[in-house]
């Protein structure tokens, strides 16, 4: 049996107050519990031995039933509490999960499986409801209620509280020896949905492509297989389970057995009297149901606890920040003694960016150095080869790379190594287009805080800047991104930029190859709609090879590409033989 992690205890800081709740619940259960056996080891013993009036029995009646309704709502109130607790638990951990992504960024999760960390994150935590809900709740229940009932055996018959005392912790003993068996078949079973989930996505993501093929049918089959396994290992799991509970059952009927066979003999030869005898037999087994069910909740957690592991490596994973050290710094077409005169810090002005010997690490391989400035009110192009490491300076702004150098920003220096990234200020437009379900006012009002207001004025005219003018906002996209293009896809993920970039007042825009996969007239559009955000203030910054984005820059930067083997120094170069469009360049 695994015991409790306690880093998800840590975590699930919300389970907390809701257990004490449950601790609270459980000693009114364990009061009504007693009375209910009090009152009626008394009325049967009272009317048989005591000759009791009808009254007094009526009164002890009363009491029981009283005691029992109680209880009753006791339990009531002890569910209600625990699903209270695991829907807040799931809610916080999705939470914590989300910000781990987010923190993580898009190079980790493109180095993970999409539809394996989607199970953890859906159908994995739903599997914690167990856990919260019946396991943890009755695991302090428990803790209080057995050393209650011995207590209580004790004070009342002494062998019977021996009798307890000794077979008690056999269902400990079968409920660790099936735990583990439970366990490696429930973890099984858990990477068996993960692996089922990821390839039934593959197989619906790449459907187009296996059809073209002629390669549909077999996947049909392999499905079919793949599924019909999991089926035997799920049935595998529940078989188990429920021997496990008829296991735990069976030794806590046993163990009561012995007791009520000792009262029994004992009434006989007068060794004890019938209330004692009563009132023991009927707390006996209150001593061994709660750990029995303890044992219960726990296998049919077991599926949760598997998750919950997966769910905890990706909240433990460390940022990767090694202190690499920069190579080479770039270097620009002027001399070294006109770029210090041009460039020194006095000259930057506020709402300027500066990078001064950004190195961004690609796990054991550091890329080439780079420093540049980007003016507020102009638009800087990043232009090289691919591979060069364009993208990678994107990364390091918004702390989804690790990375050494310094950032400066509104008079502020910005330690790459230590300090928290530029993101909170940065509107951003990656190379990949991610839309989801919804309309496209949606995805372009995607990430506004809750209770936020929509413009539906700002975001027509964001579109419009991104050169999607003529989308209608409430077009539907479906799950899998179709009802529009790709070039549309792209310029909805731009606009979706542009919007935060108005609604949180960010005042740097960061574009990756916005142009791509549009036609020359949606390009000029588009490069109108860029020089509007850089004239309204901003710092603007787009990565592209299209000639026309590179010929309507006003400063170039352009990185070499990265040598082979080594970590060099980036070259930059000046396209333009004006002053003003070389300034973007600094060595």
């Amino acid at each position: 049996m695994k015991p409790i992690d306690p880093r998800l205890l840590r975590r699930a800081t919300a389970a907390r107050g809701y257990l004490l709740v449950s601790g609270l619940i459980g000693l009114l259960q364990i009061a009504c519990i007693l009375v209910f056996s009090w009152a009626v080891a008394q009325c049967v013993a009272g009317a048989l031995m005591q000759h009791l009036t009808w009254n007094e029995s009526l009164h002890l009646v009363a009491l029981a039933a009283a005691a029992q309704a109680i209880r009753a709502l006791l339990a009531y109130a002890w569910n209600v509490s625990s699903e209270f607790a695991a829907a807040k638990v799931k809610a916080q951990l999705r939470e914590q999960m989300a910000e781990r992504f987010a923190a993580l960024g898009p190079a980790w999760l493109a180095s993970r499986s999409a539809p394996q960390l989607t199970t953890v994150y859906g159908r994995g935590l739903d599997a914690l409801d167990g856990y919260f809900s019946k396991f943890l709740p009755q695991l302090v229940l428990t803790v209080i209620s057995v050393p209650v009932f011995l207590f209580v055996l004790w004070r009342e018959d002494l062998p019977s509280a021996i009798t307890v005392g000794v077979t008690l912790p056999l269902i400990p003993i079968f409920m660790i020896l099936i735990g583990w068996y439970t366990q490696r078949v429930q973890n099984s079973e858990w990477e068996a949905s993960r692996t089922l989930s990821g390839h039934f996505v593959d197989v619906v993501t790449g459907l187009s492509t296996l059809k073209v093929f002629g390669r549909q049918w077999h996947q049909r089959d392999v499905i079919s297989t793949v599924t019909d396994h999991y089926r035997q290992r799920t049935m595998r799991v529940l078989g188990i389970s429920f021997m496990s509970g008829f296991v735990l059952e069976l030794a806590s009927t046993l163990a009561v057995a012995l007791v009520a066979v000792s009262i029994g003999t004992r009434l006989i030869g007068g060794e004890i009297d019938l209330y004692t005898g009563l009132f023991v037999l009927l707390i006996a087994p209150e001593a061994f149901s709660p750990l029995r069910l303890v044992g219960s909740h726990y296998h049919a957690a077991t599926e949760g606890i598997s998750a919950a592991d997966d769910a905890l490596s990706v909240l433990d994973e460390p940022d990767s920040r090694p202190g690499a050290h920069p190579a080479a710094p770039i270097r620009s077409a002027r001399s070294d003694a006109t770029t210090a005169s041009a460039e020194s810090p006095s000259s930057l002005r506020p709402a300027d960016l500066r990078l001064e010997d950004i190195c961004v690490s690609r796990g054991d391989v550091r890329l080439q150095t780079v420093t540049l400035r980007a003016e507020a009110g102009r638009l800087t192009v990043i232009s090289g080869p691919s591979g060069a490491g364009k993208s990678s300076i994107f990364a390091a702004l918004l702390g989804f790379a690790p990375a050494t150098g310094q950032v400066i920003w509104q008079g502020e220096r910005i330690d790459l190594e230590r300090d928290a990234p530029l993101r909170p200020v940065i509107a951003w437009s990656g190379q990949r287009t991610d839309l989801f379900p919804g309309t496209i006012a949606s995805n372009v009002a995607l990430g506004l805080n809750s209770g936020d207001h929509v413009d539906a004025d700002l975001l027509r005219r964001c579109l419009r800047l991104a050169g999607a003018g003529r989308l209608d906002l409430d077009q539907v996209i479906d799950p899998v991104g179709g009802g529009i293009s790709g070039g549309q896809a792209q310029r909805v993920c731009i606009a979706r930029a542009y919007y935060r970039a108005f609604s949180h007042d960010c005042r740097i825009v960061l574009l990756d190859e916005p142009t791509s996969a549009v036609d020359e007239q949606t390009e000029r559009e588009m490069i109108a709609g860029m020089r509007t955000m850089a004239q309204d203030g901003r710092v603007v910054v787009v990565i592209s090879h299209r000639p026309r984005v590179i010929a309507a820059a006003d400063a170039r930067v352009s990185i070499a590409a990265q040598p082979t083997g080594r970590a060099g120094g980036a070259v930059a170069s000046a396209s333009s033989a004006s002053r003003d469009e070389r300034d973007g360049v600094v060595a």
